[in-house]
């Protein structure tokens, strides 16, 4: 699914997230809870089928009081998910937001409203090559995000 629509004067952000101690499995609930608060959809992307897994398990573990609903793309009633898992960019649920999990940029993520790349020590390589490659491009904009002392704080 093409989430872009119309006249292309769509800016895309791209938040680079550089994962501490925590695996993204762990980090995903709290982003993905802040989307569905703002009243979003979130597609959640990795080709890791034990990371989907493991995000799947966080998203019903780490939020006890406030469930994260969400399923598998390909399956019955993905349309519906505010929250999707899959392996490709597929946004069935028509989610504006899209979070790489496992550290590879997608360029369909230009073709969402926001893109989060989750990186650690093995894909940090990857993250800075995407960095550089998305600086000066028309309509993307691009922030850096790091774990200190418990909070997520905005980088230069």
């Amino acid at each position: 699914m093409n989430v872009r629509h119309g006249g292309g004067e769509d800016m895309t952000q791209v938040d680079f997230y550089q994962l501490g101690r925590d695996p993204a499995a762990k980090v995903v609930p709290q982003l993905a809870s802040k989307v569905l608060q703002a009243g979003g959809r979130l597609l959640v992307v990795t080709r890791d089928e034990g990371q989907l897994a493991d995000i799947s398990r966080g998203l019903w573990a780490d939020q006890p009081l406030d469930f994260l609903a969400h399923g598998k793309g390909g399956e019955k009633h993905a349309e519906r998910q505010p929250i999707l898992l899959a392996q490709d960019c597929t946004a069935a649920n028509g989610a504006r937001f899209v979070l790489f999990a496992d550290g590879i940029w997608r360029e369909e993520g230009l073709g969402f409203e926001r893109a989060f790349l989750m990186f650690d020590e093995a894909t940090l390589q990857g993250a800075r090559a995407c960095w550089r490659s998305l600086d000066g491009r028309e309509k993307v904009t691009r922030k850096f995000w790091k774990h200190e002392d418990g909070h997520w704080r905005e980088g230069p």
